[in-house]
């Protein structure tokens, strides 16, 4: 009997289409994907993909960004409400507003925001590049957009003030000390990753403070075989597949992302099908969206 992988494989084959998901994919998505990576990953692969279709398994900013380094390609996202909170915290109009009231500072927005910000930026960044594109700024004034906690990190890293929106991602928001102490002591000598987008306390209590394409790294090297993972779950999918003789143990049960759990494998076929829902980017918007993003490529 042909199953749902079965019609997507050979759909994506007539369509000479690929399939991108982020590391926070359901499962069953990331199983069916030509490529799972992080945001910086994402862009890349973006940027030298030879299909015609990219289907990309996230959220809307993110198949933004597809759409925008892929303005000959037809690029799909399997449900167009699949949003985010923290790129919604700032529009435009605010990001203008914020750089007349600092006039002479330059601009480093965090790829997790809209089309219209990454227009009104200089340069985009990634949780994995943010030190070395606020590095490459040199001595200016820079506000940084729209992750405080991000944002927080990349100053101590860097021993730079910065000008911070006060963004959030509602998720990592929801990481606590107490849990980490407590799976400290039922896992004793386990390694502690937690994402910079966590707050200060929880990012002070980690032994390591990375992405999650570094996490996914950093476990397939490690001698370490056991973590405490803080970042949404749909990344034990992806180490666990890779590390199948580690343990990963998720530091509560409430780190998952509705938006990104409305992928579903009915939906990436029905995407397939009909080739719905195309993504766009107002042509104006694009052009500036892409020179910030291209910027950020450029550096890392």
């Amino acid at each position: 009997m042909e199953t749902l992988q079965d019609r997507i494989r050979a759909l994506k084959q007539r369509r000479n289409a690929v399939i991108l998901a982020h590391n926070y994919q359901p499962d069953e998505i990331q199983a069916v994907a030509d490529f799972t990576g992080d945001s910086l990953e994402l862009a890349r692969m973006c940027a030298r993909n030879n299909a015609d279709v990219v289907v990309f398994c996230g959220v809307w900013f993110m198949a933004e960004t597809a759409a925008i380094l892929n303005p000959g390609k037809t690029v799909l996202i399997p449900d167009p409400s699949a949003g985010c909170p923290m790129a919604d915290m700032i529009t435009g109009e605010q990001l203008r507003a914020l750089r007349a009231e600092h006039p002479g500072a330059k601009v480093v927005c965090y790829v997790n925001s809209t089309a219209e910000v990454k227009a009104g930026s200089d340069i985009c960044c990634t949780s994995s590049n943010a030190q070395a594109v606020v590095r490459s700024m040199g001595d200016v004034p820079v506000i940084f957009v729209p992750d405080r906690h991000l944002g927080s990190y990349t100053a101590e890293m860097l021993g730079k003030p910065l000008i911070l929106w006060p963004g959030f991602c509602p998720t990592h928001q929801r990481l606590a000390l107490p849990e980490i102490e407590a799976l400290r002591t039922a896992h004793p000598g386990a390694t502690v990753m937690v994402h910079p987008e966590c707050p200060k306390p929880v990012r002070d209590a980690a032994d390591l403070v990375l992405s999650t394409g570094q996490m996914c790294r950093h476990a397939k090297t490690s001698p370490q075989r056991t973590f405490i993972v803080g970042t949404e779950q749909g990344i034990l999918y992806r180490l666990r597949a890779e590390n199948p003789d580690k343990a990963f143990h998720p530091v509560n049960d409430r780190l998952l992302c509705p938006n990104m759990k409305k992928t579903s494998l009915e939906k990436v076929l029905w995407s397939l099908e009909d080739l719905q829902h195309r993504v766009t980017v107002d042509p104006a918007i694009a052009v500036r969206a892409r020179r910030a993003i291209e910027a950020m490529l450029a550096v890392t």
